[in-house]
């Protein structure tokens, strides 16, 4: 190793320190403390000041742009669903027909289906408005944070092993077409372990780190008029719309005659299926009411409210892990790792690791493991589609304040900086060396 890549590494250390410690020690609003992280890494790694503002302005233009579009998009469609009583609504009918103590695996199990076809982002702002209203509804109990945890924390792992290791979201997709995996093989050995690790990810965790966990007010508020719910067949309707869409959309992409088809393609963006699905709730969800002032106000005051606060954090993150890239450090990480014989499935995990942890985000770090990883593959009698979930596994490892996702869940659940970490944080690293241990084990099967 040599002086230029310890001085990156520690530039790196050096950057995210400073950061969590602003955050936390400093009581400073994320966007401020990963904007300062970010230059600083810029500055000690030796980068001109000149691309470390090219590099921040990138990333934020890029998590704004694609990210940033699904979040505002999604906590719009929530604030509807909010205001319009539709997501209480349907969260009551289904508490009645899960009954309480069946609940969390209710919701552990609408979240892996509904996000199997949905990026992660996606998914979270369509599910977490209507996990909240269930939590709401929950009976009174002692610790009422954890009894709503319960309820959350099952919804985060169902979304988030899919996101890791099941295509066709965009990482496992990306690995499967590189390393010559079968898709379908990819599928099926992901949602295998999916299901398991959601579990151990979601009911069981949450009995480990739920208690003493203190939530604040989410981003969907009260609002100060009365209105009529929708029907339960029309909010469910408005809910499962852009999943249909887009998963037509991703279905057709692997039916060759269908492949090109334009509206395929467009019905598959998320944003395009978001943007759709906000367009027909409005009239459904609020009917001849939509008109009246105080709602308009309210639907777009509580979006632009929660949006404004999630946005600069996520599109902060989104900087800090663009300077650490631009700074080089993706690639030392896979020339140092590369340096040891160790097993092409703990290597592909390990590489991951590294490189979510330096850049925050699950598909750098997936397009990372992935460039090292072909010729690996090539020279061994390893199955590619367990590559592929070992780069998934490790791709999700412990989010932290780099991570967008981070920020993201912690504005939606209410819970503070060090919570996070405690919950979200847990939770994903525990999706990382579960998802490890199982794709191991299954590599002695297959």
């Amino acid at each position: 190793m040599t002086g230029g890549d310890i001085r990156l590494i520690l530039a790196a250390l050096a950057g995210i320190l400073l950061a969590v410690l602003m955050i936390v020690r400093g009581r400073l609003h994320p966007f401020i403390g990963l904007l300062c992280g970010a230059f600083v890494v810029g500055a000690f790694a030796g980068l001109p000041l000149s691309d470390t503002a090219k590099a921040v302005q990138k990333g934020v233009g890029d998590i704004i742009g694609g990210t940033g579009l699904v979040v505002a998009l999604g906590l719009s469609l929530g604030a509807m669903l909010h205001l319009s009583g539709a997501a209480a609504s349907l969260a009551s009918g289904a508490l009645r027909m899960t009954g309480v103590k069946v609940a969390p695996w209710a919701t552990l199990g609408i979240a892996i289906i509904i996000g199997l076809p949905l990026f992660f982002e996606t998914g979270l702002v369509l599910l977490l408005p209507i996990v909240m209203a269930a939590a709401a509804a929950m009976p009174e109990e002692e610790d009422q944070d954890y009894a709503k945890l319960r309820l959350i924390m099952p919804a985060l792992a169902g979304l988030g092993v899919v996101h890791a290791l099941v295509p066709p979201h965009p990482g496992p997709l990306l690995a499967v077409e590189a390393l010559g995996a079968s898709l379908g093989l990819t599928m099926l050995y992901g949602i295998a372990i999916a299901i398991p690790i959601a579990i151990l990810a979601g009911p069981v965790l949450t009995t480990i780190v739920g208690r003493g966990v203190r939530l604040t007010t989410p981003v969907l508020l009260d609002h100060p008029f009365e209105i009529a719910p929708p029907r339960r067949a029309v909010s469910l309707f408005i809910v499962l719309l852009p999943v249909v869409l887009i998963a037509t959309g991703e279905l057709g992409k692997l039916v060759p005659a269908l492949a090109d088809n334009t509206l395929l393609m467009a019905a598959s963006n998320p944003v395009l299926a978001l943007l759709i699905t906000n367009l027909v709730a409005l009239p459904l969800l609020f009917g001849r009411r939509l008109s009246e002032a105080a709602i308009q106000d309210a639907v777009w005051f509580e979006t632009m409210g929660a949006a404004g606060a999630i946005l600069l954090a996520i599109g902060a993150g989104g900087a800090l892990k663009q300077v650490l890239v631009t700074a080089g450090l993706s690639d030392l990480l896979a020339r140092l790792v590369l340096m040891y014989s160790i097993s092409p499935l703990v290597l592909g995990w390990l590489v991951a690791v590294g490189i979510r942890l330096a850049a925050g985000s699950a598909t750098v770090a997936t397009i990372t493991a992935v460039g090292i990883m072909p010729g690996v593959v090539a020279a061994s009698d390893v199955s590619p589609e367990l590559v592929v979930l070992a780069i998934g596994a490790g791709s999700v490892f412990f989010s932290h304040v780099n991570d967008p996702g981070f920020w993201l869940v912690k504005g939606y659940v209410g819970t503070s900086t060090a919570d996070t970490f405690r919950t979200w944080s847990m939770l994903e690293t525990v999706i990382s060396v579960a998802g490890l241990a199982m794709v191991v084990g299954l590599s002695y099967l297959v």
